[in-house]
């Protein structure tokens, strides 16, 4: 048996061990899990959802009902198990050499890019994060990727320099996961760009982690594609029935955001001379404080490369994100 190098020299996702975690801020999920009201009724919900059974071959009923909440049809929108999933697809839909990004950046579109045995080219994001010339690189590749708002510096790139790549003709996957934490959007440009795929999750603002649900949103003759390769029944009827449950408790999605926001800027506010902007629900801090929490109980995301001695701090509770503030406090007193 002869396994392909490229499968070879891919990192493993094994967990690795780790002290106990009593406050966890280095995932991006939401904080709040259903509240007990909210999560009875759909524990009642999901009773009545025969098991022995596939689920529905194509998930028509949400997508419409995720593209009514956005101001679209329903053949703009396309569900699977998970944005990951996803950008795994649409690497199979372009032709090209190769993947273009720009670091700092989401791990999982060089993952993907290895997987299929794609280059990558990496242009990276200038001083203040904002996208460098990409425009350049863009003939002959097979996506050109911008997460927006970034992961993990926080910041959106403008509407004007996502139009200015598009306008090369080359494939973009825009990747949204945390636009409900933002001011800005630009879903509303696959009206007018055939070449634009949009990625959005249930994982962050929905506080759907545990789902495994994301979605494309795309002009219709690009979905129409795209949707050959999803195979049958591959979202489950558990994750369905919850992002349907979901997108019937809008107010509830919509109160935790604003709570989240809320706390991202008094976050950044205490932490106003090491913390960057964000637009996300996590900061970015530059502080190489991650070991020193960790011994503390307290989970952030460390960093490398160009943002060594950085961490990620996802927004949490009000409580938990006292006990950071206390714990960094700490750390600035004895740190050198």
């Amino acid at each position: 048996m002869r396994i392909r190098k490229n499968v070879l020299n891919l990192p493993s996702w094994e967990p690795v061990g780790e002290p106990e975690v009593r406050i966890r801020l280095d995932r991006n999920e939401s904080p709040f899990d259903l509240p007990h009201g909210l999560k009875r009724e759909l524990f009642s919900e999901l009773s009545r959802i025969p098991l022995n059974r596939y689920p529905p071959a194509f998930p028509t009923d949400v997508e419409a009902k995720i593209a009514g909440a956005l101001g679209l049809s329903p053949e703009n929108v396309m569900l699977a198990n998970g944005s990951d999933e996803l950008i795994g697809l649409i690497l199979k839909l372009f032709e090209g050499d190769r993947v273009v990004i720009s670091s700092p950046t989401f791990g999982m579109y060089s993952f993907f890019a290895a997987v299929e045995g794609l280059k990558v080219e990496d242009v990276p994001l200038g001083e203040n994060f904002e996208l460098g010339n990409i425009e350049a690189h863009a003939e002959n590749a097979r996506a050109v990727f911008i997460c927006s708002p970034n992961n993990p510096t926080g910041n959106v790139q403008p509407r004007k320099r996502i139009i200015e790549v598009l306008e090369t003709g080359a494939p973009v996957v825009l990747d949204e996961a945390y636009a409900e934490f933002s001011r800005e959007s630009s879903t509303g440009l696959v009206k007018d760009y055939d070449n634009l795929i949009v990625l959005r999750t249930f994982s962050k603002a929905f506080g759907l982690a545990g789902a495994r649900l994301g979605y494309a949103v795309a002009s219709e003759e690009t979905m129409e594609q795209l949707r050959k390769l999803r195979p049958p029944f591959s979202v489950n009827s558990l994750s369905l029935a919850t992002a349907d449950f979901m997108l019937n408790h809008l107010d509830y999605v919509r109160k935790i955001i604003r709570y989240i926001v809320s706390e991202r800027e008094r976050l950044y506010h205490a932490l106003r001379p090491y913390a960057y902007p964000s637009e996300a629900n996590f900061l970015l801090v530059k502080l190489d404080a991650h070991d020193f929490l960790l011994e503390r109980g307290i989970a952030v995301k460390k960093l490398s490369g160009r943002l060594e001695g950085h961490i990620r701090i996802t927004v949490g509770r009000k409580e938990e994100n006292d006990a950071l503030l206390d714990a960094l406090r700490e750390f600035l007193e004895v740190a050198p």
